[in-house]
């Protein structure tokens, strides 16, 4: 299935969401098949219950804040580029932060557009990252 999911995300596709996002051509990949295993309403989308269905989010006590920073206010789906930049806020905040393109905008995992309080630890997001990558 994986390899279905993959060929079905084009080239173009993951080169934008690769500036976007800042994820590798094979995370990119690797997630669009997650994302993919995970929609069990074979709909091309997300549910709530689709998160739920993960057990580490589910016993997380976290989970449901994590599960709504994927939907936007009166949303009830996300699509694959919705998942994408969502995910982007969770990545590590890169040392060369100071060394971007100062055109192309404030990168989805910068300091300020991180979604979760500082409190909240790189290491948390590296794994929560792990929980959506695990397959």
């Amino acid at each position: 299935m994986g390899s279905r999911a993959s060929s079905l995300l084009r080239e173009e596709d993951i080169e934008e969401i690769k500036k976007q996002t800042g994820f590798s051509h094979s995370q990119i990949t690797r997630l669009y098949s997650r994302f993919h295993s995970l929609d069990k309403g074979e709909n091309g989308a997300l549910s709530r219950e689709d998160f739920q269905r993960i057990p580490e989010l589910a016993i997380n006590p976290l989970g449901d804040r994590i599960i709504n920073a994927f939907f936007p206010e009166g949303e009830d789906q996300v699509n694959f580029r919705g998942f994408m930049r969502t995910l982007a806020h969770f990545r590590p905040v890169e040392d060369n932060e100071k060394n971007k393109d100062p055109t192309s905008g404030e990168p989805l995992n910068s300091r300020t557009n991180k979604l979760f309080c500082e409190s909240s630890s790189n290491t948390s997001h590296i794994n929560f990252l792990n929980t959506i990558l695990n397959c």
